[in-house]
């Protein structure tokens, strides 16, 4: 191998995997301990060294204090680690070494440098999240070529996208501390995300943490506060060992053994809650692609906590039949981040796949709302582009002044789904000028956002008045973009900013249905014209889905019309 190959790369909360495209097939890289598992840990050794993966996971039971585990989950927040004394590190820090890690692992193993890596994270991850871990990366010396879903991955892994027919899935991605929901849509060669949902504080550890609440309320007459590593090591076998019956949790706690047995009822009860909360998030994809469950082809179970018999089983209940479980679920998403590094190094064995994907948050813009005369409710959210569209994707809204003679709007940028801009995470601001008017109703401010798979949010605001355009550029990679790239990305985008009515494939479509609108008479000249509304109104939607489904009716028509004789 010449050339360096492109890393897939899964960053998890429990465990983390590298791999690459080689030779038409993912290939999974072992650390120096022979395994394709990294735990996600990170200690600070007596001698000041720091410690990664499995060695680092074993100090969790001796040196708690000097050990960090589980910090994907505050990836983007203000949250700080010590790690033994004077020495504190941010989560995407923590990251960073778990990735060098790998690269190092990767390296040894491909005898090459290596810089380039498709990195996987939960389809829930917002703005703040995204950027955290494209840091976390850049200091671990790694270029992300992409940010790919999680469920994304892991239904690549599973070959979906290679199946003819028109088909419906389901990913359930339940890690170590976070549950993904996506729902995909297979047709014609290519996998579309229709839906996407979850829950970033939830996952596998939350299960663990069921265990050593229970075991802590059987034990509350002692103090067990120097035994949280212990008693996580101890909660992790019981929950392996439940899934095959009954069990008990063995603490060795200053010298003396306390023990506390929990059956597989009892667990089951405690994990209602648990489970009630992956209930809501499916139920939010079904709804938000207006697909019942009825009509999904399978249901795919990813991620290590999905081996738990109560989840598979309540799954199971929820769908009324058995959800696919072929791969092992701790190297799925993996397999799906190399088959993505593939596609981005375009591999000839991958030319036919064809992804598209979807923002999981909406993004939109702060404004006004007048709820009486001169009376006004500020900070309300005004979505432009709204979670689950398919993106690429350029959409435009209208908006006006409040007063009258303004000297100028203030555009703030929000992410989220909250009524209130305040609950939503604050994007960025774009001051626009506006020039001397007497009436607001004259003065319309039309803002398009336009958003690509990368994270790259590009927002032009455009005041007919005077024909100004203000522009702003948001992107996730956690700092400035430089000219050629940001360039490049522009370029990119700037065909989306064509209003769907104007791109060729649909003026071509509007101008044959025209020429026969033309030749036609009667009945059959009314029928064209109203097939050429209907498209009219699909091409206003300024939906890719919608624009797709109407043109093929159109197109289909279109051809029937064309094989008819004339009368």
């Amino acid at each position: 191998m010449n050339t360096a190959p492109i890393l897939g790369i899964d960053l998890g909360t429990t465990n983390s995997l590298i791999a690459y495209w080689h030779d038409g097939k993912a290939q999974l890289i072992r650390n120096a301990l022979g395994s394709v598992l990294t735990p996600s840990v990170v200690s600070l050794d007596d001698d000041g060294s720091i410690l990664v993966g499995q060695a680092a996971r074993e100090r969790l039971v001796s040196h708690p204090a000097a050990t960090a585990a589980a910090f994907k989950r505050y990836m983007g927040s203000s949250k700080r680690y010590r790690l033994g004394k004077g020495h504190e590190y941010s989560p995407e820090e923590l990251s960073a070494l778990v990735l060098r890690s790998l690269k190092a692992d990767a390296e040894a193993a491909l005898g090459m440098t290596l810089r380039e890596a498709v990195i996987t994270v939960p389809a829930y991850f917002n703005d703040t999240q995204r950027k955290a871990t494209r840091h976390a990366a850049e200091l671990a010396g790694l270029h992300v070529q992409r940010l790919l879903n999680e469920p994304t991955a892991a239904a690549m892994a599973y070959g979906l996208h290679q199946n003819g027919d028109d088909q419906k899935f389901l990913v359930l991605d339940l890690g170590g501390g976070t549950f993904d929901v996506t729902l995909l849509d297979m047709f014609a060669g290519i996998m579309e995300v229709r839906a996407s949902a979850g829950d970033n504080m939830l996952g596998g550890e939350d299960f663990t943490e069921l265990l050593i609440e229970g075991f802590r309320a059987a034990h509350s007459a002692i103090n067990l506060s120097d035994a949280q590593g212990a008693l996580y090591a101890a909660a992790e076998r019981a929950k392996q060992a439940l899934g095959s019956g009954d069990t008990e949790m063995l603490v060795n706690h200053n010298g003396a053994p306390l023990t506390w047995r929990i059956s597989v009822d009892d667990w089951e009860k405690r994990c209602e809650p648990l489970l009630e909360r992956c209930r809501i998030p499916i139920e939010q994809a079904l709804r938000d692609a207006n697909v019942r469950a009825g009509n999904l082809n399978d249901i795919i179970l990813v991620g290590g906590a999905t081996r738990m018999p109560v989840l598979r089983k309540a799954v199971a209940r929820l769908f009324g039949r058995f959800p696919t479980t072929g791969l092992n679920p701790d190297e799925t998403i993996a397999i799906g981040a190399a088959i993505q590094a593939g596609l981005v190094a375009q591999d000839k064995a991958l030319e036919e796949v064809v992804m598209t994907d979807v923002a999981p948050y909406s993004l939109g813009v702060d404004v006004s709302i007048q709820t009486g005369h001169e009376r006004y409710e500020h900070g309300i959210f005004s979505p432009i582009i709204e979670r689950n569209t398919v993106i690429p994707v350029s959409r435009m809204s209208t908006y006006y002044p409040v007063q009258t003679r303004q000297s100028h709007l203030r555009f703030e940028i929000y992410q989220g789904e909250a009524h209130l801009v305040r609950d939503n995470i604050l994007l960025g601001k774009l001051d626009v000028p506006l020039p001397d008017y007497s009436n607001p109703d004259e003065m319309p401010v039309e803002v398009r956002f336009t958003y690509d798979v990368s994270g790259l949010l590009e927002i032009d605001v455009h005041l007919p008045a005077d024909d100004s355009t203000h522009q702003l550029t948001i992107h996730n990679s956690g700092k400035n973009l430089d000219e050629a790239a940001l360039k490049a990305a522009h370029e990119k985008l700037a065909a989306l900013k064509i209003h769907p009515r104007d791109q060729t494939e649909n003026r071509t479509l509007l101008a044959r249905a025209e020429r026969l609108y033309t030749q036609r008479l009667g009945d059959e000249r009314q029928y064209i014209g109203q097939r050429i509304a209907l498209f009219t109104a699909a091409l206003n939607s300024q939906d890719a889905r919608i624009i797709r489904d109407a043109a093929q009716e159109l197109q289909d028509y279109l051809d029937h019309m064309d094989d008819t004789p004339w009368d």
